[in-house]
């Protein structure tokens, strides 16, 4: 009876009195609820535009995807047919001019754009640049973070990510003037060193509606994904006041063992079985068109992608970019097992698809679609970026437009000309423990050099990088003492990379010809 009594109180009303006698019994093969509801908490429509009446002008809109890969297409579209305007829309990326969000930007809807890279869609760079949007480019892992901050409660926090560069320095240009000159800038962040290392502070993001796609809900609102439909999806559900999310299809209450469900229905708000699906696919890439092929033995990109592939070790875990660093993966000795990484959620990357296994909700980063080796596994993108951050990761390939003589990386805007943005690259070479390659030509095809005493280009990470392989020599980098030739294509002098080369460097005395993998 004390229980009870010191229960009611936390509970702010009187409980039921104690009935003597048997306890009234449950339905014969049933359990006996704990409590009912009058009605059920998430709400099912029928009407994509009912499922998104409340959002107003001026909205803060999360729309959940990842390239074109498990967007909310239908609710996409009914927001259009709404007509709202001035919209702050946060999602991964862009998209393309006619497909996801590239519609409510072809429509004039959007005020501004808080994503991480603008992909595709050259609408949305041209209206950036012309200073008819405004872009809040945020390093994607910091942007997930931010997403799953919001809906834990948290309002900020600390993270590597963007030390150096224009995130933490501000003056990142958000909108431009019509004539092209900068109108709005990005303000800088509050740095703290903690043990050593310095770290930005971040403020969490909410919206006013998530738009969101599922793969499966029950009709309590519980929701599954397929594959890398993951993504962005499931951080966005919990981050905003109302979480609407289509899907494919809805079943019954126990069709998903409690273990399996990956949005539990607390963050469900509605729910509506989209009418109709083009899972567009961004890039198509099967085996059978060349997807895996390399270039011709004798070109300067296989010769940076055989010395490359040299850098896989044995069980290591590596995340490599599109381009040079993916292809060489082509190059792995079937020997060795590497667990290659993509940021969008996919641990265990397989070779491209045939044409009979492509599947729209199984692509990487670069929009391609891929297979997954067996032992691999699917998660969300705030997951899959506290593995990067978290220095799980052995290593990360990438290219670069220039890398300074300390180890600077530039690889992501060109002020006023090319704003694609910086993905997950920043995130990618923000932890000391994760091992950061770059493979690029020597020289620019205007034939100047891209390694530098100091980069021109806005940074994506300040003496992060550890190797550089170009078609004529390898560098090792080191943050205080700068570069050291190791590594000689046997066609180059020193003398020679000398000239295109932008910066001094030590030579190693025990200098070697460029490695190659075998064929």
């Amino acid at each position: 009876m004390a229980a009870r009594r010191v229960l009611s109180l936390a509970l702010g009303r009187r409980l039921p009195a104690r009935r003597s006698g048997p306890a009234p019994s449950a339905s014969p093969g049933r359990a006996r609820p704990l409590s009912t509801s009058p009605r059920a908490r998430v709400q099912f429509y029928t009407d994509p535009v009912e499922a998104v009446k409340g959002v107003k002008d001026g909205a803060t809109v999360m729309l959940g995807g990842f390239g074109l890969c498990g967007i909310p297409e239908n609710l996409i579209a009914a927001l259009r047919s709404l007509r709202v305007r001035d919209l702050r829309v946060v999602s991964s990326n862009a998209g393309v001019d006619d497909f996801g969000l590239g519609v409510l930007l072809a429509a004039g809807q959007v005020r501004r754009v808080v994503c991480s890279y603008l992909g595709e869609n050259a609408l949305c760079e041209r209206l950036y640049l012309a200073g008819e949007l405004e872009v809040e480019m945020t390093p994607q892992g910091t942007l997930a973070e931010r997403i799953r901050a919001g809906g834990a409660g948290v309002p900020a926090f600390y993270t590597p990510t963007g030390y150096g560069t224009l995130v933490q320095e501000g003056g990142a240009p958000i909108a431009y003037h019509p004539d092209g000159h900068l109108a709005v800038l990005s303000q800088p962040r509050e740095v703290r060193e903690i043990g050593g290392h310095h770290y930005l502070l971040e403020h969490a993001l909410r919206a006013d509606f998530a738009l969101v796609k599922g793969w499966q809900a029950d009709r309590a609102g519980n929701v599954v994904f397929r594959g890398s439909a993951r993504n962005f999806n499931v951080p966005m559900c919990k981050a905003a006041d109302v979480t609407v999310v289509e899907v494919e299809d809805v079943v019954d209450v126990g069709t998903f063992r409690p273990e399996d469900i990956h949005v539990p229905s607390i963050y469900v708000d509605r729910v509506i079985k989209g009418p109709k699906y083009e899972k567009r696919i961004e890039r198509l890439t099967t085996r059978e068109a060349g997807g895996g092929a390399t270039a011709d033995a004798d070109d300067i990109r296989t010769r940076i992608i055989r010395r490359a592939a040299l850098e896989f070790e044995d069980g290591m875990y590596a995340n490599l970019g599109i381009g040079i660093p993916l292809l060489a993966s082509n190059y792995i000795d079937p020997s060795m097992t590497v667990h290659l990484h993509s940021e969008n959620g996919i641990l265990g990357l397989g070779p491209f698809p045939s044409q009979g296994e492509v599947d729209a909700d199984v692509i990487n980063a670069g929009k391609q679609t891929v297979t997954v080796i067996p032992e691999g596994s699917f998660f969300a993108s705030d997951e899959s970026f506290a593995m990067i951050r978290g220095g799980h990761l052995q290593l990360t390939m990438l290219g670069a437009m220039q890398v300074s003589k300390y180890g600077d990386l530039a690889n992501w805007m060109i002020p006023g000309k090319k704003a694609k943005g910086m993905g997950g690259a920043m995130d990618l070479v923000s932890s000391p423990k994760t091992k950061v390659v770059v493979t690029m030509e020597h020289c620019t095809k205007a034939k100047t050099p891209k390694i530098l005493d100091k980069c021109t280009m806005p940074l994506t990470g300040k003496r992060c990088v550890n190797l550089v392989i170009t078609e004529k020599a390898v560098f090792h980098v080191d943050p205080s003492r700068g570069l050291t030739l190791v590594e000689l294509w046997e066609g180059s002098t020193v003398d020679e990379v000398k000239t295109s080369t932008g910066c001094a460097f030590a030579v190693s005395p025990d200098l070697k010809p460029m490695q190659q993998v075998a064929s």
